[in-house]
């Protein structure tokens, strides 16, 4: 019965100090809205950046060229050589015939064996590595095999695919932590005001007894209810805005914007938890200064 007798003085109290010093709060709640709207913003950002890559390191191969002269054993044993290598995840023999009957369909012609004669292709293997990240290295070992003239991965645009992929992390990371510590700063404002404002109240219940932790108790229900409200906003708001943009812009076979519900669920769901707790991270650093442990 107690239990539920504070509760409610807690919540009666919280509500009054939040109606008490309106302006804050709604200034309050709005930036921790903006905030993790942004937050938000940032994560499907990188969430579809990185699904994007996934897509492209999963097309990523190594086309291993060979020299026209070698004998079907030698080819074999190339084969093998590279099987053996630690990082395989497939490896597939593309005859130079089969090439050339690509490149006619390609061009949609048939008469390409009279106009070039012998068929200059050479034959290759397509071989994809079980983490892209080896690929370079994979492509390395192999140019060392004899019988290998030519080793294509898409030099260049692979390092700079890679160097991409931190720099959208990083980004993200150090956006996300900017904004966190700008929620709590007004969270803890808005809290540090509402404690000035009831000190003399705050005084008079210390000295009937009431411990710190009773006194806390409305602040935090306060902190939590302006982080509750603020990244409920945002969540919807994001909600709302990324159905839309997935609506109305078609998708791309290479660039699918993320839409598993397993997956943005979760997401949104961390977003309300990250208001939740900055609300009270931000009441904790503010009482903490007002009130003795």
């Amino acid at each position: 019965m107690s239990f539920f007798y504070n509760l409610k003085y807690f919540s009666r109290e919280a509500a009054v100090s939040m109606v008490r010093n309106r302006i804050l709060t709604i200034a309050t709640v709005t930036t921790i809205a903006i905030c993790i709207f942004i937050v938000g913003l940032a994560l499907l950002i990188t969430l579809n950046a990185n699904n994007f890559i996934d897509r492209l390191e999963s097309d990523l191969e190594i086309v291993v060229f060979l020299d026209n002269s070698l004998l079907d054993s030698q080819i074999k044993d190339i084969q093998s050589q590279i099987g053996e290598m630690p990082g395989i995840q497939s490896i597939a023999f593309v005859s130079k015939d089969e090439s050339l009957s690509k490149l006619q369909r390609n061009l949609n012609t048939n008469d390409l064996n009279s106009l070039i004669g012998e068929n200059p292709l050479p034959n290759t293997f397509k071989i994809k590595a079980v983490d892209a990240h080896q690929v370079q290295d994979l492509a390395i070992a192999m140019s060392n095999i004899s019988g290998i003239y030519k080793i294509n991965y898409g030099q260049g645009f692979v390092e700079k695919m890679f160097q991409v992929t931190v720099w959208v992390k990083n980004l993200s990371i150090a956006l996300i932590i900017v904004l966190a510590f700008g929620a709590v700063f007004l969270v803890a404002t808005s809290i540090r005001l509402a404690v000035f404002s009831r000190r003399k109240e705050i005084y008079l219940m210390r000295l009937i007894g009431a411990t710190n932790w009773f006194i806390r108790w409305p602040f935090f229900l306060e902190g939590i209810s302006m982080g509750t409200v603020g990244s409920l906003f945002a969540v919807l708001l994001l909600n709302i805005c990324y159905r839309s943009i997935l609506n109305n812009i078609p998708d791309i076979t290479l660039f699918t914007l993320v839409q598993n519900s397993a997956v943005l669920v979760p997401l949104f769901v961390s977003l309300l938890i990250i208001g939740i707790v900055l609300g009270i991270a931000g009441t904790f650093i503010s009482l903490n200064r007002f009130l003795k442990a």
